[in-house]
């Protein structure tokens, strides 16, 4: 998969992005606004083994965000399962050299066009800390909406800290809704499942 969005771009993740990858990863204040499944250190064997898991994958949904087709950070979808699979969260970090020119509200508008069509979702959404004024910026100027607050739902940093949920639909998105699919799975998990992804970086 390739997005062109002009100053940056979206993309398949390949073996070589991850001496990259790792040089931006490695860094305390984008680790400080992610999940904990993110790892700090970030050594160039943490994203060997994450590139590796992406392209694995039968379904492709973890993408690099790029500036001269170089890897700058990541972006990606959580797709949910049963009566939730038309519905996905979304996240994203982007290296701080790169902050505050435009790119992750660019790749964020870019991969929801993107993943609304294939992926076939009627709902996108983001729980960032509500300490990330940043990536509530970004996600505002992406189109999304805040929904509400979840109040002390995640600690991070042995922090106790509140979530905000942000949501986008698929017509707020501009997209279509032409050959939707609205019946029951053929089947289905034989339990509930659980499931975490990026959190949301600047």
């Amino acid at each position: 998969m390739q997005l062109d969005l002009g100053h940056c771009g979206v993309r398949s993740f390949r073996d070589a992005d991850a001496a990259p990858i790792a040089r931006h990863a490695n860094n305390r204040k984008v680790w400080a606004q992610l999940r904990d499944q993110f790892p700090h250190p970030y050594t160039t064997d943490n994203a060997h083994g994450f590139i590796r898991f992406t392209l694995a994958q039968d379904r492709e949904t973890a993408f690099a965000i790029t500036v001269d087709d170089l890897p700058v950070g990541a972006i990606g979808v959580v797709l949910r399962d049963d009566v939730e699979r038309c519905s996905a969260e979304i996240g994203y970090w982007l290296g701080e050299e790169y902050w505050g020119r435009g790119i992750a509200t660019s790749a964020l508008a870019g991969l929801t066009r993107f993943a609304f069509t294939a992926y076939d979702l009627e709902r996108l959404y983001a729980l960032p800390l509500a300490s990330n004024a940043a990536s509530c910026r970004v996600l505002e100027k992406a189109g999304y909406r805040l929904e509400g607050r979840l109040r002390r739902s995640a600690i991070k940093d042995g922090v106790v800290q509140d979530q905000l949920l942000y949501a986008i639909l698929r017509e707020e998105a501009g997209v279509g809704t032409a050959g939707r699919e609205t019946g029951a799975p053929t089947r289905a998990p034989a339990g509930p499942t659980s499931g975490g992804g990026d959190a949301d970086a600047r």
